[in-house]
């Protein structure tokens, strides 16, 4: 199942959506640039900076974002809480794995750095699926 820009879905896999990028390490923010790009969607940002990363969440349309756990020392929860208030779905990037998540966000799909291409569609495949768009 994909979804394209518009909503409408497509045989084969995810393209089109608007991507919140919340990612203060300058590499990995432009590898998931090129990424995000070869898959077919369009980047917000990336934003590196906590408290604008937490206005964009509550102002721009997207469909989904991912979200560094830590920004040069500050978590990014509640950003996540903020994209939770909107309907908006969110994946977690770490290095730091899944037991490093604080609760309610264990949960919460993970993007386990390092990744690559595959790794980053199958989690956007497991979030859309999840949520039957």
């Amino acid at each position: 199942m994909s979804v394209q820009a518009g909503g409408e879905k497509a045989e084969g896999r995810l393209s089109g959506l608007r991507v919140l990028v919340v990612e203060d390490e300058f590499l990995v923010a432009m590898l998931l640039e090129d990424m995000l790009g070869e898959l077919g969607h369009r980047v917000i940002g990336p934003v590196a900076d906590a408290a604008e990363a937490l206005a964009m969440a509550q102002r721009e349309e997207m469909e989904v974002a991912i979200l560094d756990v830590n920004l040069a020392g500050t978590d990014t929860y509640s950003i996540a809480a903020a994209l939770s208030a909107r309907g908006i779905p969110f994946i977690f990037a770490t290095g730091y794995g899944r037991a490093s998540l604080r609760a309610p966000y264990r949960d919460a799909p993970l993007l386990q750095k390092p990744f690559q291409l595959g790794d980053l569609e199958n989690v956007f495949l497991a979030v859309f699926s999840a949520s039957g768009a």
